[in-house]
């Protein structure tokens, strides 16, 4: 039997959730509480979800990116993954969603976004009315907002997937590492490219990994020599002493979307991790 089919084989028998999500309201305890909680509850059998919300909210100049993201959304499809992310609705982030919802159902999709950012994000009626299409009708539902300002709202599905509406960023990070960490063998992060917000959540699970905070892979899907900058930034690094030759190699490195679940699944721990109490029971 071969690698490549055992590895194939692996990823369908099981679920994986890939994605930069934090919690922030108490969030080490919290997160950590939460992974060892589902670490030692989940089976063969649990859902894989992939979040990744650490992709532009942008098309990007070159359709390589576009077309990479419509790539990855037909690997998650073929071996059953369900994404949790940003909830944009545009640019990578948006077809990525889009996508996998048009060939996997919107069950497939589940965004959580913040409600400040709803009333920026196109394909979102702000109106919280009632009246809504419905699959039935041979429209997209709309994604109403029901509920007051400062409540979270669980909407319908639409060609998005569905979508929870949270009141704030904080919110958003936790809920989405939640399910991150309940994910299935394989579970982790997955960063297409992107601008600020982009990097500041493929810093903050990079830096939770080395603080033994979550064990998941984190892979930079690397199209076009997009993340080279910051792979080259991490070796100097490592290089001047300021990060050890261990944690190094947190982040991995994929140069093509059907690269991205074998590298999550065969992912590993470096030895360098920090051995720290976070609170967990």
């Amino acid at each position: 039997m071969s690698r490549d089919y055992r590895i194939q084989k692996r990823i369908r028998s099981s679920n994986i959730q890939l994605g930069c999500s934090y919690s922030t309201q108490n969030p080490l305890k919290m997160t950590h509480k939460t992974a060892r909680k589902h670490g030692q509850a989940i089976g063969r059998n649990a859902k894989r979800v992939a979040n990744p919300s650490s992709c532009g909210s942008v098309a990007g100049n070159d359709p390589i990116h576009m077309e990479t993201a419509r790539a990855l959304a037909h690997e998650f499809h073929k071996n059953n993954v369900q994404l949790v992310y940003g909830g944009g609705t545009k640019g990578l982030m948006g077809e990525l969603a889009r996508t996998l919802v048009s060939l996997s159902g919107p069950q497939a999709v589940h965004g959580v976004i913040p409600r400040a950012l709803v009333r920026v994000e196109p394909g979102y009626d702000n109106k919280r009315e009632e009246e809504k299409p419905t699959a039935s009708s041979g429209k997209s539902a709309e994604r109403t907002i029901k509920e007051p300002l400062d409540k979270t709202a669980l909407l319908g599905e639409s060609e998005y997937g569905i979508t929870t509406i949270v009141p704030d960023m904080h919110t958003r990070k936790r809920l989405m590492a939640e399910k991150v960490m309940a994910g299935g063998p394989g579970s982790g992060f997955v960063s297409l490219a992107g601008g600020f917000g982009t990097i500041e959540e493929v810093m903050e699970m990079t830096t939770w990994n080395q603080l033994g905070i979550h064990h998941l892979g984190i892979v930079l899907l690397n199209v076009h020599g997009y993340w080279d900058g910051l792979l080259s930034w991490v070796q100097s690094a490592v290089k001047e002493g300021y990060i050890g030759a261990d944690n190094g190699k947190i982040l991995v490195e994929a140069k093509d979307p059907r690269e991205v679940l074998p590298k999550l699944l065969e992912y590993r721990v470096s030895n360098g991790r920090m051995d720290l109490d976070w609170g967990q029971e």
